[in-house]
């Protein structure tokens, strides 16, 4: 069945809140704030890479000066220099003096060369060249001793200008990443903030808050367009209340839950052939079993992730955008938490599948609404929510009605194994409690779009994925010619699935997820109502005093939760 329906109310859904004229400023001074960080930004950069093409300017007049004094080679020192024995003796000495150790090895190796010799240093330093050493100096020598130090001083000024450069190109690229990281926070702060300023203004001016003034709040600009209410209401009956509207879609959504229990149980063959509305009988198609579900499972997703990319881009278009953050955040342990839900989904799907070939349909939905009861337990034990008095009442109501329904074998009633599917049922409300847990867990972090889109996409891998590993004793067993059949009754659970999922999600908008949850517990009567209609299953009047218990109890519970929304709100 599709249990994903009846989870509680999704985080971020559109409750009204109780600030909409403080969230609608502080959503304004966010947009003034990321305009003017955005525009600051803008301007560094620009200032930055202005003097990036300077420098690079200034670098490559370098390079060109640099290549122009290596091309011309200085010319000769003797086309430069006067042929005068006095002059040059004396710039000799200048130039010996300044040049330091790389002058004085050359002086060295010239020395070595020349005859007769040069005079070397003594303990004192640099003495003054004989007149014989500056005779034989020739100008090819002092040409090559200047243009060895003056490679070396260009070569560091370059690399000194290539460092700052690089540098400034890291900076640059740096500030750049925080820009865009800082615009992407903000928008999705804004974003997220005009979502829930605006879903009580959607429902119609008459629902929107006042200002002491008595005077309609505005809208913010960016979504005034969403509600196009005109400014004068034209004369006629007036429209009806949205949330009676959500009142009656949840209903709706509850019974096309129904539909699919009871649909499920036709494709599933029992003991006897079953009386669709008393006209003709139906044997079945597939027999109930592990692999068996499973295949009718994947079958259903298949169905579900071709048409639930559409549905989630008209409900929330920027679900890929959100997605797309999701994978590449690396938030592992958000990750895990969104797998980890989908993997009790997929769990709690089959399960159920399981229990309603086994046991009557009506009876297996009964005992899977024991989850609210492991759900309370463990948010007492993991989170520190203590139970309230009404919540314990909830509990053991819940508890005695969930007793009360236990399946006996009894001949008028056509069953399987009812250990079986007494289990499975269990199981399936259980693993369906860790579901709810690990959403609430993951509720803050991921819009519920995406988190379902993804909690689909897993189921899927799960089905594909157990079916290849199951063992041939539970693995799947069709008899021939049966596909046909098969795949008509997925595309119907699939559809019955998608319709449900829309018509709640609706529900939720114009009513409020408390309310919409209230109406969802009435799925066991709808179900048991729905199975005795169309295929004649009948249940013993302890059962459903019995499945009147949960109902309360598991009602109870949502009416105390819509009553302390209500009291947030105000």
């Amino acid at each position: 069945m599709g249990t994903q329906d009846n989870q509680p109310p999704p985080f971020g859904s559109g409750e009204t809140r109780p600030a909409e004229e403080i969230l609608s400023s502080v959503m304004q001074e966010l947009e003034t704030f990321h305009r003017q960080m955005k525009e600051q930004m803008s301007q560094d950069i620009q200032r930055l890479q202005q003097d990036k093409v300077r420098l690079i300017d200034d670098i490559e007049s370098l390079q060109t000066e640099y290549r122009r004094l290596q091309s011309q080679q200085f010319q000769t020192l003797s086309d430069r220099i006067p042929p005068n024995p006095a002059w040059l003796k004396q710039l000799t000495q200048i130039v010996a003096r300044n040049v330091e150790q790389a002058l004085i090895t050359r002086i060295n190796q010239i020395k070595a060369a020349s005859d007769p010799p040069f005079l070397a240093t003594d303990a004192s330093g640099l003495v003054p060249l004989s007149d014989h050493g500056n005779e034989n100096l020739n100008n090819r020598e002092l040409e090559a001793v200047l243009e060895t130090s003056l490679n070396h001083t260009f070569q560091s000024l370059q690399q000194e200008l290539n460092h700052y450069q690089s540098d400034l190109s890291r900076r640059l690229n740096n500030m750049q990443t925080l820009e865009q990281q800082v615009e992407a926070l903000l928008e999705t702060i804004v974003a997220r903030l005009q979502e829930q300023a605006v879903a009580p203004f959607i429902r119609g001016d008459h629902d929107r808050p006042e200002l002491p003034s008595g005077r309609p709040e505005a809208l913010p600009p960016a979504k005034a367009a969403l509600t196009k209410q005109p400014e004068t209401v034209p004369s006629g009956p007036k429209p009806s209340s949205p949330v009676q509207l959500g009142l009656f879609l949840a209903l709706l959504s509850a019974v096309s839950l129904s539909l699919f229990n009871v649909c499920l149980k036709i494709i599933l063959k029992g003991p006897h052939p079953r009386e669709i509305f008393g006209l003709f009988s139906l044997e079945g198609i597939i027999s109930p079993g592990i692999g068996n579900s499973l295949l009718i499972l994947l079958l259903r997703m298949i169905v579900v992730m071709g048409l639930m990319p559409i549905v989630a881009s008209f409900l929330y278009p920027p679900v890929w955008t959100d997605l797309r953050r999701f994978l590449q955040s690396g938030d592992r342990r958000l990750m895990l938490t969104v797998i980890g839900s989908g993997f009790f989904l997929f769990v709690s799907q089959v399960a159920i599948y399981v229990a309603i070939g086994e046991i009557p349909t009506g009876i297996a939905i009964t005992i899977f609404f024991i989850y609210p009861i492991v759900t309370v337990l463990a948010s007492w034990g993991l989170f520190g929510d203590k139970p309230t008095f009404i919540r314990v009442i909830a509990m053991i109501t819940i508890l005695a009605g969930g007793i009360l329904c236990l399946p006996a074998r009894n001949p008028n009633i056509a069953m399987g194994n009812v250990q079986v599917g007494v289990l499975a049922a269990i199981l399936a409300g259980v693993t369906f409690a860790a579901y709810v847990l690990l959403t609430q867990v993951a509720g803050g972090k991921l819009h519920p779009m995406p988190f379902t889109l993804v909690n689909f996409g897993s189921i899927f891998v799960f089905s594909s994925v157990s079916l290849m590993l199951l063992p041939d004793n539970l693995g799947i067993s069709l008899e021939p010619g049966v596909w046909n059949g098969l795949i008509i009754g997925g595309v119907v659970l699939g559809v019955l699935t998608l319709s449900s999922y829309l018509l709640n999600n609706f529900a939720i908008r114009s009513a409020g997820a408390s309310l919409a949850s209230i109406i969802g517990t009435t799925g066991p009567a709808l179900t048991t109502l729905f199975a005795f209609w169309i295929i004649g299953e009948a249940i013993k009047l302890q059962q459903i005093y019995g499945m009147a218990l949960v109902i309360l109890g598991v009602g109870a519970i949502g009416v105390e939760r819509w009553i302390v929304t209500k009291r947030k709100a105000s």
